[in-house]
């Protein structure tokens, strides 16, 4: 019974149910004995050590691993993808760093993620992974603690006289518009600080999402797999929601806290209007390394693996693609050294059904991430919004969606009992009609406003693409102050300068421009609006009606993206032999980043910046922010890109299912061995 290939004794990672020849059939039931017997060694008690107390074994099943998991997935997303999105912009005045270096603060996540996720996922699938997932959270907290440290050390916040926004013919706020270099200062070199913070987090998230989830694979029965992962990826996604709202609320408060508390005279000359204006960017860190901290208590104490893990795993027959990698896995007894690393990458690699999963999933990881960077850019610039309403609108689409997504097609998987092969065909299903429903950005696009030196004259004076007309010449304007204000005629400024407007006041808390030297008469001459005003800070209202209908279409196309997800995922663990699952999810995190996550932005960002028509260029003639967009070119570009991602996916799907090649028909336990499993247990 002991040579019964059924069972593999040394690990119930091997417990999954092997091709039994038919001699073998009676001889099972010693051979669970065996693996039940050798795999109870490893299912300890929750605890640490002799401390085991009884409290802590309600926890010891796998519902309490969710939990923890869930909670060490919702602040690695808090950090990661709220938090410092969030704080971005701030950081990049605060440290007079440009775009470019806060890039590549974004990228060093993604490039620790890389580096280290095919090494944790290979020497901790033999591991103790919920030691491996502490160790994840201390390095998660450790992070957020550097990527605060900066605040601590840079002294208080200088934010320099103040610019007037009117036309300013004369006086010393019109004297400083020359092109001057600026004083060399210590402040960007908190750049590598930054960078150390986010590598730190990179190797904190890294067992996350390899190890982890294979661990939630490991303890629960295969039907419900898909489920628990669902539910543990969809908690994922509230992390980012939970930090944008609380980095949003924190930025409302000023930097320097102390000064605020104190009621300092020097504080209360700026306020939240204020470009100058720094929000308290670094307190929601110090919250998080906290927090994260404690949850290093819980991983610690979980044992190897959970009670009941040898049962489940006996009980599951292998759906290994079948081209002899399993057999030559378990015979060759590849993982347990470091010298078969390259052969253990090489048999994943040449797995055609895994290579096509991972690349339609990074295919669809390159969309997701460039519609969750730039999609509030998109709303803000098509239907006429401001960055705060067009970053929630875009958060209460992406956010609900994609949870929504991931746990509808853990259920459906999990209720249908699906199958490997099975699950990859209701992948292409939810492709196709996720790349049906990305048309929306061919008819719920709006064209562009009026917009006074790029669209139109100023009322038949100057040129277009030239900011600068007679009525605005002396003002000496700076094209660095990006302040857009509507006219009373219905077109837009570049700013209260540009408009002509020498003079402004407070009218029931609204800020209003007068004496503005290029604004016309008002187009509704007949109307019952009587306007007190000339202009009015924001962007003149659209006319465009499509935004109810591209939001709704977008959350469902968002939906039915996600709904690939948790599949992908399951199905990448069941196409692989036993000890390579958690490898096979190291392998597709570092093509996710590589094909996905890190091009897709930067794609998404040069498609955006080619349908730029109006550029920032300060005095000293540097191209900086692009100020306006053709609304229907940048549409048509971002729909292109999607359909084609979409289209990819599809391919690599249908080719999974293609060439995906079941094993020959497994023998299932008698319901004799299912009672000699309980018995022993």
């Amino acid at each position: 019974g002991i040579e019964n290939p059924v069972f593999e004794p040394p690990s119930p990672d091997l417990g999954r149910q092997r091709q039994v020849p038919p001699s073998g059939a009676g001889a099972s039931v010693p051979a669970v004995a065996a693996a039940v017997v050798v795999a109870e060694s490893e299912e300890g008690p929750c605890g640490w050590g002799r401390c085991a107390p009884k409290a802590l074994q309600l926890c010891n099943n796998p519902e309490g691993y969710l939990a923890a998991y869930s909670l060490l997935a919702i602040f690695q997303g808090i950090v990661v993808n709220g938090l410092i999105n969030i704080s971005i912009s701030t950081i990049e005045k605060r440290y007079e760093l440009n775009s470019s270096l806060t890039g590549l603060i974004s990228a060093s996540y993604d490039i620790a993620f890389c580096v280290l996720s095919l090494f944790v996922s290979f020497f901790g699938e033999r591991g103790h992974k919920p030691r491996w997932l502490a160790f994840s959270a201390f390095m998660l907290g450790l992070g957020s603690l550097i990527f605060s440290l900066p605040h601590f050390s840079s002294g208080k916040y200088q934010y320099g006289p103040k610019l007037e926004d009117t036309c300013q013919i004369s006086g010393p706020s019109s004297a400083n518009f020359t092109c001057n270099a600026s004083t060399k200062s210590s402040l960007p070199n908190y750049l590598y600080v930054f960078i150390l913070g986010q590598l730190l987090l990179g190797v904190g998230g890294t067992p996350l999402y390899t190890l982890g989830t294979a661990f939630i694979d490991d303890s629960v029965p295969k039907h419900k797999s898909s489920l628990y992962i669902g539910i543990g990826y969809a908690m994922s996604l509230l992390g980012p929601a939970i930090g944008y709202v609380l980095g949003g609320q924190l930025l409302n408060i000023y930097i320097d806290i102390h000064m605020s508390e104190r009621q300092d005279t020097t504080y209360l000359k700026i306020n939240q209007d204020d470009p100058r204006w720094l929000g308290a960017w670094w307190i929601a860190f110090l919250a998080c390394f906290f927090a994260v901290w404690l949850l290093i208590i819980p991983f610690s104490c979980f044992p190897k693996h959970l009670p009941g893990t040898a049962k489940i795993q006996a009980e599951k027959i292998s759906e290994t693609h079948n081209d002899g990698s399993e057999a030559f896995v378990e015979t060759k007894n590849i993982g347990k050294s470091f010298k078969d690393f390259p052969v253990a990458l090489l048999i994943l690699l040449k797995n055609p059904v895994l290579m096509s999963l991972i690349i339609a999933s990074s295919s669809e990881a390159l969309v997701a991430t460039g519609f969750a960077t730039f999609l509030p850019k998109f709303i803000e610039n098509q239907f006429g919004k401001t960055s705060s309403s067009s970053a929630t609108l875009g958060g209460l689409v992406l956010i609900p969606a994609a949870a929504l997504g991931q746990i509808i097609s853990g259920i459906l998987v999990s209720k249908c009992k699906m199958d490997c092969k099975s699950i990859i065909k209701f992948m292409i299903g939810t492709c196709s009609v996720a790349l049906l429903l990305n048309t929306v950005f061919l008819f719920a696009k709006c064209g562009n406003e009026p917009f006074a030196g790029v669209s139109e004259t100023y009322n038949g004076t100057g040129m277009l693409y030239n900011l600068t007309a007679p009525c605005n010449a002396n003002c000496r304007c700076l094209r660095s102050m990006y302040y857009p204000v509507c006219g009373r005629d219905e077109v837009q400024y570049f700013s209260p300068c540009f408009a002509g407007c020498a003079s402004h006041a407070f009218n029931n808390v609204k800020k209003m421009y007068y004496n503005c030297s290029c604004v016309g008469k008002p187009k509704r001459q007949n109307g019952s609006e009587d306007f007190l005003y000339e202009a009015v800070p924001g962007k003149c209202p659209t006319h465009c009606k499509f935004l109810p209908l591209f939001l709704t279409t977008f959350f469902f196309a968002v939906v039915f993206t996600f709904m690939a997800v948790t599949p992908t995922t399951v199905a990448i663990l069941r196409c692989v032999p036993d000890k390579q699952r958690s490898f096979a999810l190291g392998v597709q995190s570092v093509f996710l980043r590589l094909l996905g996550t890190i091009p897709g932005p930067i794609l998404f960002g040069v498609a955006i910046d080619n349908s730029c028509t109006l550029w920032d260029t300060n005095e000293c003639k540097t191209r900086g922010a692009c100020w306006l967009y053709d609304n229907e070119r940048m549409a048509y570009l971002l729909m292109g890109i999607s359909a084609t991602c979409k289209i990819i996916t599809i391919i690599f799907v249908v080719t999974a299912v293609c060439l995906y090649k079941p094993p020959p028909a497994t023998a299932a336990l008698s319901q004799k061995d299912s009672e000699m499993v309980s018995a022993v247990h």
